[in-house]
C-alpha cells in the first residue's frame, strides 16, 4: 500500500496556497469583550505554547482588540475538551477552540469516546509543526546514528495514549525494534516530559513548540540527547529532515540504518500515512458551528495580518519552528488531509493497537 499522489499533492498545494489573498473585512467588533481559546490539554504542552504565541497578535488584530485568554480543559487525550466543544453553539464569537493531531488521531480510528464531528466546525487557521524524540544521557550516549545499540534497553515512555498523536512516536520505536513500555494516562506531553525529568522516564518526544520552548533547555543541560525527528515532506512526499531541527536525524534515516527497520512495506506506509495525517496540519483553530460567514471573514483577516507582519518570520520560527501557517480556504484542505487515511493504514493501526496493547476499537 502506498500514500496516493492525491494525498502528496494536497499537501504540497496547501503549503504552496498558504498566501492565499485574505477576504475583506468583515463588520465584526469585539471591543470590550474577552475571548476564551480552549485548548483539550493541560498547560505547558506544545499546543498551549501555540495558542499562547498567537493569542496577543490576534488581540491586536482583531477589530476591537479583544483580551484573548487561554483556557485548558485536559482529559480522556483531549476527546473530553472536544465532545464539549461539539456542543457550542456560535453567540457572540468570543470562544474558540483547536485540536491537535492527538483529538485527530481517535476520530480517524472509530474511538468509542469520541462524539465530536470536525464538518460541523469552521477551521480559520491550522499549523504544521514536527516533534523530536530524545533519550536520556546514559543511553543517549549509546546512539550512533541507529538504534542498534538500544535494542537491549528497557525504556519509560509517559503517554498520553496509543491513539493519541503518541501512536507515531511508539510505532516509531516498535520499528526500529526497542523496548518501550507507555505508561499511559499523562494529561499532555508537558507531563510526559516532567516524568522525563524526574527520571521516572528515559525517553520522550515533544512536538517542535514545546521542544522549542522548553526541551531545548534539558540538550543544553546534558540531561537530554536528541535521537531523531519525525521528519519533514518535501514537494514530491518524501520524508526528508525537519528545516526546524537539520542537524538531528529523521526517523527515516535512522530507520534506514538500524537493522532489521524498513521504510517500504506495510509498517511504513501505515507510519507514514499517520505522519501525515498528525503533523503537516497538527494545530487548528476553530470557530464553533453555526459560525457566520462574517465571523468566519474577520478571524481570516486577523491571521492574515498577523502572518503580514515584518517580524513573523523570525518571531515564529523561533517560537513554533519552520512550518506552514495556513488559513481560510487553505485551512480547510488541511483538515480535510488531517481527518482521512488511507483504508488499509488505517486497518494495520488498528490491528496493530489491538495486538500491541490490547485496545480494541468498536
Amino acid at each position: 500500500m502506498t500514500i496516493s499522489k492525491f494525498t502528496r499533492r494536497a499537501i504540497v498545494g496547501m503549503i504552496a496556497a498558504a498566501g492565499i489573498a485574505a477576504p475583506a473585512a468583515a463588520e465584526i467588533d469585539y471591543t470590550g469583550k474577552t475571548i476564551e481559546w480552549v485548548i483539550p490539554f493541560s498547560e505547558g504542552g506544545g499546543s498551549a505554547k501555540w495558542a499562547n504565541f498567537y493569542a496577543p497578535l490576534l488581540s491586536e488584530a482583531l477589530p476591537g482588540n479583544p483580551t484573548i485568554v487561554v483556557k485548558f480543559m485536559p482529559g480522556a487525550g483531549s476527546t473530553k475538551g472536544a465532545n464539549w466543544f461539539q456542543n457550542q453553539e456560535y453567540k457572540d464569537g468570543t470562544t474558540v477552540f483547536s485540536s491537535s493531531g492527538s483529538t485527530q488521531f481517535p476520530y480517524l480510528l472509530g474511538d468509542p469516546r469520541v462524539r465530536y464531528e470536525y464538518a460541523d466546525w469552521h477551521p480559520v487557521l491550522a499549523s504544521g509543526t514536527g516533534g523530536v524524540a530524545y533519550l536520556n544521557p546514559e543511553d543517549g550516549a549509546k546512539f550512533d546514528g541507529s538504534a542498534n545499540n538500544l535494542k537491549d534497553t528497557d525504556f519509560i515512555y509517559g503517554s498520553q495514549g496509543a491513539t493519541r498523536l503518541d501512536l507515531v512516536p511508539l510505532l516509531a520505536w516498535e520499528m526500529l525494534g526497542m523496548n518501550v513500555e507507555p505508561v499511559f494516562g499523562v494529561k499532555g506531553r508537558s507531563d510526559g516530559r516532567l516524568m522525563f525529568e524526574r527520571g521516572e522516564a528515559n525517553i520522550d518526544y515533544q512536538t517542535s513548540s514545546a521542544y522549542l520552548g522548553a526541551s531545548v533547555g534539558l540538550v543544553e543541560a546534558g540531561t537530554a540527547v536528541p535521537m531523531m525527528t519525525w521528519g519533514a515532506l518535501d514537494d514530491d512526499g518524501n520524508i526528508v529532515r525537519d528545516p526546524t531541527f537539520p542537524d538531528i536525524p529523521s526517523f527515516k534515516e535512522v530507520c534506514e540504518a538500524t537493522d532489521g527497520c524498513e521504510t517500504s512495506g506495510e509498517s511504513w506506509e501505515a507510519w507514514k500515512a499517520f505522519f501525515i495525517a498528525g503533523f503537516p496540519a497538527q494545530k487548528l483553530l476553530f470557530l464553533p458551528k453555526g459560525a457566520p460567514q462574517e465571523a468566519i471573514d474577520t478571524w481570516v483577516t486577523a491571521l492574515e495580518e498577523v502572518k503580514a507582519r515584518p517580524d513573523f518570520a523570525e518571531i515564529s520560527a523561533k517560537r513554533l519552528g519552520i512550518y506552514p501557517q495556513m488559513t481560510g480556504e487553505t485551512a480547510q484542505l488541511a483538515l480535510d488531509s488531517a481527518t482521512k487515511v488511507p483504508d488499509d493504514a488505517k486497518a494495520f493501526v488498528v490491528n496493530w493497537l489491538k495486538e500491541a496493547y490490547g485496545v480494541e476499537l468498536k
